[in-house]
């Protein structure tokens, strides 16, 4: 059963954009704060099983749209718990990712973002959808329909998924920017799922912190992909991989896939 739940902040001008293109037969739910600070909403609303936060990205970045689960590997900056991340799942993501690189407009961009900023969300997967990443961006039609139309697809092909019991070898990623290239190709790929992303401004990656990733990702986790140039220092890279092989994961660089 698949059960979604879109968020929508009311102060937010893209998911606004976004929410006058979905469909009325999905639930949709708006709050009064920035959607990063609706900290544990899935309490509120336990029926369902998937929550979707419709929202704009801003940054200095060209146009974008862009997706990524949240949580916070250290500080909670905006939103959410301190060390603590938000679970997700390796096969929505990647479910989603696809889609949203079919329904990309052209001129704009598609990125997946690390791991970042709240709501703390504890019991109910989650992700962060979003159009950047300016104010003109975040009322652009095009941009409104494609992430509408994305929410829709994905949605389909996530049941059947789930009815057909159909899964992907799951991962989490470490290393790489905020956005992140290299991690991108692999969820466009057909096999491995990506779920939380830990990049490099977070180093040192702790055991905690890989620990985290891997407890909040509904799928089970046999796979951990490096952006082996995007891990710091060698002695913090050498850290990781210990750490990794204690856990009994299956390494691979991103320049093997």
């Amino acid at each position: 059963m698949l059960n979604p739940l879109i968020i929508i902040s009311k102060k937010d001008q893209a998911g606004i954009n976004i929410s006058k293109f979905l469909s009325k037969s999905l639930k949709v739910h708006f709050v009064e704060s920035e959607s990063v600070y609706a900290e544990d909403i899935d309490k509120k609303f336990p029926e369902n099983d998937l929550i979707i936060f419709a929202s704009k990205h801003q940054g200095s970045t060209p146009r974008m749209l862009s997706l990524h689960a949240p949580g916070n590997p250290s500080s909670n900056d905006f939103g959410g718990e301190k060390n603590t991340l938000c679970l997700t799942s390796g096969t929505i993501l990647k479910t989603f990712f696809r889609e949203l690189n079919e329904n990309t407009p052209e001129g704009w961009n598609t990125t997946l973002e690390c791991t970042h900023h709240g709501p703390n969300i504890e019991s109910t997967p989650c992700l962060f959808i979003e159009i950047g990443s300016s104010k003109d961006d975040w009322e652009k039609t095009e941009a409104g329909k494609a992430i509408a139309t994305t929410i829709e697809n994905a949605l389909i092909l996530i049941k059947d998924k789930l009815e057909n019991n159909l899964e992907y070898q799951t991962a989490i990623a470490l290393g790489g920017p905020h956005y992140c290239p290299n991690f991108n190709k692999i969820q466009l790929s057909p096999d491995l799922a990506i779920s939380h992303i830990i990049p490099e401004y977070q180093s040192p990656i702790t055991e905690t912190m890989i620990q985290e990733a891997i407890n909040k990702t509904q799928e089970k986790v046999t796979t951990a992909i490096i952006d082996w140039k995007g891990l710091g220092k060698s002695e913090d890279r050498q850290k990781v991989i210990d750490i990794l092989e204690q856990l009994n994961l299956n390494i691979i660089r991103t320049s093997e896939i």
